[in-house]
């Protein structure tokens, strides 16, 4: 059985509008409806995990000033600024979510043969090895199939599940943000400077590539539209939802 996967265009937007947008993806996924898209931050913006305090959005003074948003998945709070994030959303079927397999360590896989495509070679962590305990930032614990280069974490994800279907979405690090200097990019870890459209391109390519799947580059229905607007209205800009924990 082959998979028919909706590609959505690449589109930059703040963090209510991301976060209702990936949420979308995966009640369309409950649908049955496969989609994969790519999207970038008019603003460097921190994402807060489903089951952090909304205090962690204060911890460091640093990002105080910044636009947050919860996200809809677990994890580790991250700044998005430079860097390329996906989302990929699955139907509950058998074929494309095996048991026993790790769609985060496989789309980390995708990731690295697309970065190594473009001369970058990654490693991927191998175990629970927190670089600090206690920090609220993601890229500052590695887990099992997150990707490195050395000893820096530059590509995380984080997932979702509801009735069977699957929302993944992470972040690849294209270069460090001026309000974490401590987290390198690729750009200072490798002296590549990488484009969002470049690295997408290669990891649609490493997508098809192992899957065989049919990515077909498609614009948003009006029902994704619709969804997103009223997620976006009635939950992402809400401290009801923001500041819950």
């Amino acid at each position: 059985m082959i998979l028919h996967c909706r590609l959505l265009p690449y589109g930059v937007a703040d963090g209510a509008w991301n976060m209702a947008a990936d949420e979308a993806l995966l009640a369309s996924a409950i649908g049955g409806v496969a989609s994969f898209r790519f999207y970038g931050w008019t603003q460097p913006t921190l994402s807060l995990g489903y089951f952090q305090p909304s205090v962690a959005s204060r911890v460091d003074p640093e990002l105080q000033a910044l636009a947050w948003v919860r996200r809809p998945t677990g994890g580790e709070a991250l700044v998005h600024h430079h860097e390329l994030t996906y989302a990929l959303a699955l139907p509950s079927d058998f074929p494309w979510q095996r048991r026993g397999e790790s769609w985060l360590c496989l789309m980390h896989g995708i990731v690295a043969d697309a970065l190594a495509s473009l001369g970058i070679q990654t490693s991927a962590c191998g175990g629970d090895e927190e670089l600090e305990r206690g920090n609220v930032l993601c890229f500052l614990h590695h887990t099992p199939g997150d990707l490195r280069i050395g000893d820096a974490k530059i590509a995380g994800s984080a997932q979702r599940k509801q009735r069977g279907a699957l929302l993944q979405h992470g972040g690849i690090l294209l270069a460090a943000s001026p309000l974490t200097p401590h987290l390198p990019g690729i750009r200072e870890l490798t002296g590549s400077i990488l484009s969002s459209e470049s690295l997408g391109d290669a990891i649609v390519q490493q997508l098809r590539d192992r899957t065989n799947w049919i990515l077909t580059p498609t614009e948003w229905s009006l029902q994704d539209r619709q969804r997103i607007e009223e997620l976006v209205d009635a939950k992402y800009t809400h401290p009801a939802w923001n500041e819950k924990r």
